[in-house]
């Protein structure tokens, strides 16, 4: 067998990986360089807005929402709770907060993305200015509502706060890796590409939007990560998301397994079955000299963090085994070089962000975290999540 065939194959593989963790280096070096700087205010009034919040069977953690949003409601605000397809309690505590409520019930069509739908739809006889889609489980901290809502206006853009899933108290190990993680993606990638002047995904919770825009956003849909689905398709009509770093919007893991594997499960299927379809059509929008639909492509292309290190070890495995048997141990450096700038790359952001949530004997155990999620990855090939399905709360939530 000629073995230098194999050649193209193995710089194929090095680079196909290389490029995500370059991404995931540059975004967090850019992140971890400087602080955070709150904008000033533009002015003292502002346009009404609607806190959008879809809840199906919330009652436990919805009170603790709706008293947070009160606090950063101004005179002319308003907010109103999708319930949709509940059997709890969950219309009786938005209606003794005195909160607006419309309830859905449709069995075969479930999901947040229809209840969002439902929700735009209602609002349609008397438009806001701004929409702002909350999670009945998440606490927008003070003052973000008018500065999300100030954003949305003034550049006329979807607006992403900073969405932080904390470890609850006594979380173990895996608890807060996991939460490492998401603060990751969710809060310094999206800094970094803020600071470098480029859009950044949606995260489904704190997003503020200009009624223009998400009037005419397709949300009935049933896809088990729509916020994602939802940055592709404003990024390709032109409406590229911002991120708000100075406005937090914080939620807590489930403490149970099950609940945590099944949240985890439909955030990681769902975000590789994103990649696989809207990378292509954000590079065909790309063609057209677009840089908006470039860089989200790049963006939406880094898979899972545990997945890319996953993949990346392996590869690097196979091309020094390569190097070392038939062919040349160039690709295989390339591939190291690039490993090691991720890593330095997510060690700043560590020491800049993370310390509080993964003190470092509990970051020494994130290889033995990345292992235990190989079934999770090998599920995707095997039989892929395609249903929305909600993630089990519990009584600490409230």
């Amino acid at each position: 067998m000629n073995w230098d065939l194999l050649e193209p194959v193995a710089w194929t593989l090095a680079v196909v990986c290389s490029v995500p963790l370059g991404i995931l280096a540059i975004e967090c070096f850019v992140a971890s360089c400087r602080r955070i700087r709150t904008p000033k205010r533009q002015t003292t009034t502002r346009a009404r807005c609607v806190v959008l919040i879809p809840a199906h069977n919330e009652e436990l953690g919805l009170a603790r929402t709706l008293n947070a949003v009160a606090m950063n409601l101004g005179p002319e605000d308003r907010v109103l709770v999708v319930a949709d397809n509940c059997t709890d309690r969950t219309r009786d505590i938005v209606l003794a907060h005195g909160v607006d409520v419309v309830e859905r019930f449709d069995a075969s069509r479930r999901g947040k993305g229809y209840a969002l739908a439902f929700g735009i739809d209602s609002l349609r006889s008397n438009p806001p200015a701004v929409v702002v889609i909350l999670d009945a489980d998440c606490v927008l901290a003070p003052g973000g509502l008018a500065r999300l809502v100030e954003r949305a206006l003034t550049h006329q853009r979807p607006i992403q706060a900073a969405y932080r899933m904390n470890p609850p108290s006594g979380a173990g190990a895996e608890r807060r890796i996991a939460a490492f993680a998401f603060l990751i993606k969710n809060v310094v990638r999206p800094l970094g590409l803020h600071r470098l002047g480029l859009p950044c995904l949606l995260t489904g919770t704190g997003m503020a939007f200009p009624w223009e825009i998400i009037a005419k956003a397709k949300l009935g849909h049933g896809h088990i990560v729509e916020d994602m689905q939802l940055a592709v398709d404003l990024v390709i009509a032109g409406h590229s998301p911002m991120f708000a770093p100075d406005v937090e919007v914080d939620a807590e893991f489930p403490l149970a397994d099950q609940a945590a594997g099944t949240q985890r499960r439909r955030w990681e299927h769902g975000h590789l079955q994103v990649i696989l379809a809207g990378v292509p059509r954000l590079l065909r929008a790309a063609i057209r000299g677009r840089l908006a639909p470039l860089a989200l492509a790049l963006e939406l292309g880094v898979p899972p963090l545990s997945a890319l290190l996953m993949v990346s070890g392996v590869s690097l495995a196979v091309l020094i085994a390569w190097g070392l048997l038939w062919g040349s141990p160039v690709p295989a450096v390339v591939l190291a070089t690039m490993i090691a700038f991720a890593v330095m790359g997510l060690t700043s952001a560590w020491m800049r962000f993370g310390r509080a949530t993964l003190p470092l004997g509990t970051l020494l155990r994130t290889p033995l975290y990345v292992v235990r999620k190989i079934p999770l990855y090998l599920g995707f090939f095997a039989k892929p999540q395609t249903d929305w399905v909600r993630t089990q709360r519990e009584p600490s939530c409230k």
